[in-house]
């Protein structure tokens, strides 16, 4: 069975991987050191905090007397990751010393003590029409992200015609989707695991991807990077002016409206796009630790399960495990089965996602209870899932008829040597290779019989 494991990088290692004068440029916008420093570990951000105001360089030695011995390890972590993204330069002479990158220094120094203007301000409310409330504004970032997602499900359950750029097409074909000649594009083994990720996981893969092909479209990774910080950095439910963008912003700012992180409005004579939630959270989860959202599955112990949403997403994303029975205007019930797991896990999604998403997705009725999902329901769905790897395949080749017992003991030593021996019977004199070393076998036998 296949095992693919997605989101296996963290953002900040994409941004730790920018070239040094990228990361120069990022750190001279006061708003992204902002929210560099609240992605970093805790103990990293003490070191930042307590080297604000020293110009010069601290010895290492130094530092590790500002941690417990217990603590090493951490203090390593922390470390390691200051120097990747170049807020540390390690210099090495006589000892190692650290010092704090200045760019990033000054202006966040300038930022936190004086504070700043908004990357943009907001357009008075005499220009804009009618703003929708943060309630409509939440709405549709919702119904945006899992229109979004059912297209990728499949085209034909989107409730509306859905005309996404090609931009966001592509993120989808690189990784979540495959296409054949005259087929219709399926998902792929990473696309189902995909689907059970919370949507804060979900929403930085995406933007992962659009970032790691932005060369492609002929904009520089900073750039966006740079640009996407800043957007979480604005007011959600306020307009901004479209003009105050550059014309590579306005060309993203429509990929991000596919995605739900805008809104974008025309008046009379201005154009205008309105952050949503997902947009202004995006600094808040670098960290990966966003709030629990509240679950809508109740898993009972004969393998039932109860969804309370009306949402059309949740229903086909149930399906990738489970069958469902019936679906009411606010509930979806269904049961967890032995033909809809062996489904599940032939798609690539294994038994450890199938039940961390039922977990996390928990109803509140059921989230506190310790297992929030029965644990014969969880150790079901192990078993179902070993009984695919009971049997594992390797091609090989079968050896009998040797002339002597010499020759097929001098064979079962050369194919251990090779490691390809599979399995041998010194009475019979019968062997059992690995495919992979067939032909030198046949050469090393054809030297014995000379």
């Amino acid at each position: 069975m296949p095992l693919v494991k997605i989101i296996a990088k963290n953002f900040m290692d994409m941004v730790a991987s920018l070239t040094a004068r990228d990361l120069d440029r990022l750190y001279e916008n006061p708003f992204i050191c902002e929210a560099i420093l609240r992605s970093l570990p805790p103990l990293a951000k003490k070191y930042v905090m307590q080297m604000f105001y020293i110009d010069g360089a601290i010895p290492a030695k130094m530092m590790e007397e500002w941690v417990l011995p217990d603590g090493f390890t951490k203090h390593r972590v922390a470390i390691d990751r200051l120097v990747q993204l170049r807020l540390f330069s390690e210099e090495k002479k006589k000892e190692t010393t650290y010092r704090l990158n200045s760019t990033f220094q000054s202006n966040l120094r300038k930022h936190l003590i004086y504070g700043g203007a908004l990357p943009r301000e907001p357009m008075p409310s005499g220009i804009t029409a009618r703003l929708p409330t943060l309630e409509d504004l939440e709405a549709y970032a919702i119904g945006q992200w899992e229109c979004f997602l059912l297209q990728l499900i499949s085209s034909t359950q989107a409730e509306r015609p859905t005309n996404f750029s090609s931009s966001m097409m592509k993120v989808f074909q690189r990784g979540l989707l495959s296409r054949r000649d005259k087929e219709a594009p399926r998902l792929t083994e990473s696309g189902f695991q995909f689907l059970l990720m919370d949507t804060n996981a979900q929403l930085w893969y995406i933007v992962r991807e659009y970032i790691s092909n932005s060369q492609e479209r002929g904009i520089n990774q900073a750039d966006l990077i740079s640009f996407l910080l800043e957007l979480s950095f604005h007011v959600a439910g306020e307009a901004y002016n479209l003009n105050t963008l550059s014309e590579i912003q306005k060309s993203m700012i429509k990929d991000f409206a596919d995605l739900g992180l805008v809104k974008l409005q025309q008046g009379r004579k201005e154009n205008w796009f309105i952050p949503t939630k997902l947009a202004t959270n995006l600094s808040m989860s670098l960290t990966d630790s966003s709030a629990r959202k509240e679950g809508f599955i109740v898993v009972e112990t004969n393998f039932r399960m109860y969804a309370y949403s009306t949402s059309k997403l949740h229903c086909e994303i149930l399906r990738l495990f489970s069958k469902v029975e019936y679906q009411l205007p606010n509930l979806i019930v269904g049961a967890i089965t032995k033909e809809s797991l062996y489904n599940a896990f032939e798609n690539g999604i294994t038994a450890e996602q199938i039940i961390s998403f039922l977990q996390q997705n928990a109803h509140p009725r059921v989230a506190d209870r310790m297992p929030s999902v029965p644990e014969n329901v969880c150790d079901q769905i192990r078993l179902w899932e070993s009984d695919l790897n009971r049997v594992e395949m390797t091609p090989a080749h079968y050896y009998d008829e040797f002339p002597s017992r010499d020759v097929f003991e001098a064979a079962c030593d050369y194919a251990r040597d090779q490691s390809g021996l599979l399995w041998e019977d010194p009475k019979k004199m019968r062997l059992v290779v690995k495919a992979e070393i067939h032909m030198h076998m046949r050469e090393f036998l054809r030297g014995q019989n000379k």
